[in-house]
């Protein structure tokens, strides 16, 4: 149930000129994850805990928290955030992806102090980009 302290979802959907596989190992797998994200140890593996080197924000403890391939994939972000990617086949070279950051409470801080609510909009900004940036991958 939404709390009035939540901030909404960052939620973009975009359709890629690719089969659903290669956008599944795009988004479920180290390498894939790391060609359009950021450099990890990820593993398509319930409960697999791993790392995402976020830059400037240093290395940050992610987990898995749920795998239906080639369909869906969530992890754990930090302290506070989970990020959901939802797959869905619309043709056999094109595939729909959901891209979802959950998490944000207008009354949170996060581990650099900063608010949720100073952050989000700057997050929102980076996932478009973020989410060009794996199409980009996948359809070349």
């Amino acid at each position: 149930m939404e709390t009035q302290n939540t901030i909404p979802d960052i939620n973009q959907t975009l359709v890629f000129k690719a089969p659903i596989q290669k956008v599944w190992t795009a988004v479920s797998t180290a390498e894939g994850l790391a060609a359009w994200f950021m450099p990890n140890n990820l593993e398509a593996v319930v409960g697999h805990a791993f790392t995402i080197d976020a830059g400037p924000f240093g290395i940050q403890p992610c987990v898995v928290k749920e795998v239906d391939e080639p369909k869906r994939i969530a992890f754990s972000w930090g302290k506070d955030w989970t990020i959901t990617i939802i797959l869905n086949e619309l043709a056999e070279k094109q595939t729909e992806c959901t891209l979802i950051h959950s998490g944000w409470k207008a009354d949170t801080v996060n581990e650099f102090g900063l608010s949720h609510e100073a952050i989000r909009e700057r997050m929102n900004h980076g996932w478009v980009g973020l989410h060009q940036a794996l199409g980009r991958y996948v359809e070349g």
